[in-house]
């Protein structure tokens, strides 16, 4: 889909490029349908599983991507959409990713923010709030809703640990191994587990495998409270 002509002297103007992550057909058709209604929106690609979006968005170069939280049906993954934004946002910075979700849910916008999401809306939006949020991202700007944010703020501002748990806490990161705690470290600094598997040359099922066990020794459930709890004992 192209644009009609720019006004004279504006030739810079195009549409925004736009791909999509959904592992349920009927949703992947119907925002196709709404954003290529829009005169000023191009969809460039789609994919069901993070394996086909991580393959063909380079080639596509959107300009924003259109991601859903949960693939869990599809590929048994949690937020695997989030993952993916990690990954692509790692590859390609100028990209502006839209979480997309059917659930009001802290967590995933949690690790969405971290992930370095440019916005985060639940699937009940209106057809033209989600046209706008596309259009929003890409000039740049955020578009995460406040009142989600802000409990999200909250919790990452919340009261400092009592010197007990902290201790406790160094005792948990005493447990790892070397390597463990190599790993961590890259996980604090916001990689994957693929670009931790090619930094230090081990196989990303390997890498998979010791994350999961440095979760368990610390006592938490996801990765981002590893690198969290990391990064708080590093800064004493």
């Amino acid at each position: 889909m192209l644009t009609a002509p720019s006004p004279a002297g504006d030739t810079a103007a195009r549409p925004v490029r736009v791909f999509l992550l959904d592992d349920h057909e009927v949703v992947r058709r119907g925002v196709r349908d709404l954003l290529e209604a829009e005169p000023d929106i191009e969809v460039v690609g789609e994919a069901a599983t993070a394996r086909e979006v991580l393959a063909r968005v380079p080639a596509a170069r959107p300009d924003v991507a259109v991601l859903d939280v949960r693939l869990g049906s599809a590929t048994g993954g949690d937020h695997e959409g989030v993952e993916v934004c990690r990954e692509l946002r790692a590859a390609m910075p100028e990209l502006a990713c839209l979480m997309l979700t059917s659930f009001d849910d802290d967590e995933a916008l949690f690790d969405a923010i971290m992930a370095g999401a440019a916005g985060y809306v639940l699937k009940q939006i209106g057809g033209s709030d989600l046209v706008h949020a596309v259009r929003t991202v890409a000039t740049g700007k955020s578009l995460l809703d406040p009142r989600m944010t802000s409990r999200v703020m909250a919790r990452i501002r919340g009261p400092e640990p009592e010197p007990e748990p902290r201790a406790a806490a160094t005792a948990e990161l005493d447990r790892l191994s070397p390597r463990e705690r190599e790993i961590l470290d890259l996980i604090g600094l916001g990689l994957t587990n693929r670009q931790i598997a090619e930094r230090l040359f081990l196989a990303e099922k390997t890498v998979k495998n010791r994350v999961s066990a440095i979760l368990g020794k610390l006592g938490v459930g996801r990765r981002i409270q590893a690198a969290m709890l990391a990064e708080r004992l590093r800064e004493q």
